[in-house]
């Protein structure tokens, strides 16, 4: 069966205006939202020239907090940080791995995955976790998360301790689930 030559000519038409979409997607930053910049972080959070941003992502879910005997402190109880639990999800919203712990670990659902070390916290602003900055332990894996070298922890909403239900004896040992959502900017060497 042949086309007739106005068919052909659409036919190419789709094809050029679809290769030169695939091309401006390809040219795009990272995720798709230009370079990230870190201009407006505390400088304890920025992290060190030479490296690249791999990958952006935000994360939502859980935070778990367990009433405990506060540290260094007898008689004082405290909200504890047990772990995250949170979805991963690039800038368009599509899932692309997951935040949980102990220990701390982001994982592609390719199956890489990373752990970390703290190197800073910064004020965020009240009500929210603290900005963060980790070093990245090498890569269990291979993907996504193959050298990473840094993770930041931006744009937090929510996350803390909670305010309104007391830590005291008579609820020790209680866990309470807070939720939260916060960036993820991962850094590779450049």
């Amino acid at each position: 069966m042949q086309r007739s030559p106005s068919l052909r000519s659409a036919a190419v038409l789709g094809a050029l205006s679809a290769a030169a979409l695939l091309a401006a997607c390809g040219s795009m930053g990272p995720m798709g939202g230009g370079s990230y910049s870190q201009a407006s972080l505390p400088p304890t959070i920025q992290v060190p020239a030479g490296h690249k941003v791999a990958l952006e992502t935000v994360g939502s879910g859980d935070i778990t907090y367990e009433c405990r005997d506060k540290a260094n402190a007898p008689g004082q109880m405290e909200w504890t940080f047990i772990g995250p639990d949170a979805v991963l999800k690039d800038r368009s919203g599509k899932q692309v791995g997951r935040y949980y712990g102990p220990p701390a670990t982001w994982e592609s659902l390719d199956g890489s995955k990373v752990t970390a070390t703290q190197l800073a916290v910064a004020p965020s602003g009240p009500g929210h976790l603290p900005y963060q900055l980790v070093k990245a332990n090498p890569a269990v894996g291979s993907g996504a998360m193959t050298g990473v070298t840094y993770i930041q922890r931006v744009a937090l909403q929510g996350g803390v301790a909670p305010s309104a239900l007391p830590c005291d004896a008579s609820n020790k040992g209680r866990k309470t689930v807070v939720k939260y959502q916060a960036d993820y900017i991962f850094w590779k060497a450049a």
